[in-house]
């Protein structure tokens, strides 16, 4: 069994949550599983290894369990990203659109600089909204996006198609 096979067991699809109609992918399984939750972090950091990664960005709140194992792999710093009003210090902001509306991201200003070289990781890759918005984030720092790492890749939504990553690594694909 391949490692992608294996982590694909252990995600448990929760019908219409949070709304009639959606599938969700509930990875909790998977973070429990000792051994699953640190194959899958590794797995999210071995592709970027020789980057020169110096930073990993990661988004609230389910990003934030995989992020900082990740960055702990590739000895980087961890910056979180998220909703607003919930970072202490002056923060950067980056609105993106939604199915029905809008919604933001912020970012400590001084979180990052131009010579960061930043990995982005969440849990999953959907319509691209919240990956693009980081990515916008993080480039408005002066940092450098070098990658994006996803456990999953929702590949029927075409959320790659709207991210300038270099590099983008979905672990499990849909």
């Amino acid at each position: 069994m391949t490692i992608q096979e294996r982590l694909r067991s252990l995600v448990r699809d929760i019908p219409d949550y949070p709304k009639p109609g959606i599938t969700f992918k509930d990875i909790t399984p998977l973070l429990a599983d000792a051994d699953a939750f640190a194959e899958a972090t590794e797995a999210l950091a071995a592709p970027f290894r020789d980057a020169g990664v110096t930073h990993v960005v990661a988004i609230e709140s389910r990003g934030f369990i995989l992020g900082g194992p990740v960055a702990q792999h590739l000895g980087a710093g961890f910056i979180p990203v998220r909703k607003p009003g919930k970072l202490p210090s002056a923060t950067h902001r980056e609105e993106y659109e939604l199915e029905y509306g809008t919604d933001a991201l912020e970012v400590h200003v001084d979180a990052a600089d131009g010579s960061a070289r930043v990995l982005i990781v969440d849990d999953v890759l959907a319509t691209g909204g919240t990956a693009g918005a980081t990515c916008r984030l993080v480039e408005s720092l002066g940092a450098e996006v070098i990658g994006c790492s996803f456990l999953i890749r929702l590949s029927f939504l075409h959320g790659i198609d709207r991210l300038r990553a270099k590099r983008i690594v979905g672990l499990i694909t849909y």
